[in-house]
């Protein structure tokens, strides 16, 4: 299995990996510097916080503490021999109280694979508070499948939706989100509106793969926009934006970026992985970190020979991630 995979794989790495982090924390600022701007966001839920105003703070800010926090993400990914020939990560940070941000390989392009679920859930989610039907996703559809999708991926859900039996559409979209469910994402897209789901790809400015077929196009920073209007519950209303998190929060994959934090912090995130010709796959990893009052997006594409390589870089960059960020927010402010 492949968490197995992974965990043995990161205890070989182990040395390198904390070699890696103390290098990196001895290039952060002495400080953390006041922003220049101070957001006010909605309160009361615990994965939305809608951005309320936004006013000019005191003293002057920089991007002076991303800098090297990006090149210590740099160096931890020269420095790994299983992302050189032809193999390669992309990474997308951004602090989302404040703004910060930063991108490593953001012209890097790969191929979405699972990571079209979201962006089906959102438009489904759309139609429902939009669509003249309410109650749609109570709706129950007949699994009518001519071959099992889960077949396939070497990362398959614990229990897989299985053909000709009845589920509800929200139970197919809870399957395909936290279990990453092929069998019920087929079903799903037979059930949106394909107006709504091209919406939802148009709002983002990003091209609809059913129009341009499976070549890579997606990049870090693009999908990264997806958790970042339901976070802000800039698209959809903010129940069904808390909605779609909290499912993203209960994701089965637990080898990427969850593997990079400490038991007990919320992730929200989706994954996905694509096999290609000549031996290389893909596994991308994509979502929001909820960092105790500094909740964070972060981003990781990556391709390579195995998968189990693969999900340990995105889980080294995950933990070097935590590890920067909290040193930045546990140093004392400047007077």
């Amino acid at each position: 299995m492949l968490s197995r995979q992974v965990v043995m794989a990161s205890g070989l790495s182990l040395l390198a990996g904390i070699a890696v982090g103390v290098l990196a924390r001895s290039a952060l600022p002495p400080a953390v510097q006041r922003p220049a701007f101070v957001e006010r966001r909605e309160g009361g839920l615990r994965f939305t916080k809608p951005l309320l105003d936004c006013d000019i703070g005191p003293g002057v800010v920089g991007d002076e503490e991303l800098r090297p926090f990006s090149r210590a993400i740099e160096r931890a990914l020269a420095s790994r021999p299983d992302l050189a020939g032809g193999a390669s990560a992309s990474v997308y940070f951004r602090e989302l109280n404040d703004g910060l941000w930063f991108s490593i390989g953001e012209s890097e392009k790969f191929v979405p694979a699972s990571l079209r679920k979201l962006p089906l859930l959102m438009a489904l989610l759309k139609q429902s508070e939009q669509g003249p039907d309410p109650a749609l996703l109570d709706h129950e559809v007949t699994l009518a499948l001519s071959q099992d999708y889960n077949a396939s991926q070497s990362i398959r859900p614990s229990r897989p939706a299985v053909a000709g039996q009845r589920y509800t559409i929200r139970e197919l979209m809870v399957r395909m989100i936290v279990s990453s469910d092929n069998n019920a994402f087929v079903a799903l897209t037979g059930v949106v509106d394909p107006a709504a789901l091209d919406a939802v790809y148009a709002k983002l400015s990003m091209l609809d793969p059913r129009a341009i077929g499976p070549d890579d196009f997606l990049t870090v920073e693009t999908y990264a926009s997806f958790f970042r209007v339901l976070y802000n519950a800039s698209y959809l209303d903010r129940g069904r934006s808390e909605w779609a998190l909290e499912l993203l929060a209960r994701s089965e994959f637990t080898s990427g970026l969850a593997a990079g934090v400490p038991r007990g912090v919320a992730v929200a995130h989706k994954f996905g992985e694509k096999s290609e010709g000549g031996g290389m796959v893909q596994l991308h990893d994509c979502g929001i970190v909820y960092y105790p009052g500094h909740p964070y997006l972060l981003c990781v594409m990556s391709r390579g020979r195995r998968l189990d390589q693969l999900a340990e870089v995105i889980g080294q960059v995950s933990r070097l991630t935590f590890e920067l960020v909290d040193a930045q927010h546990r140093a004392p402010a400047v007077p």
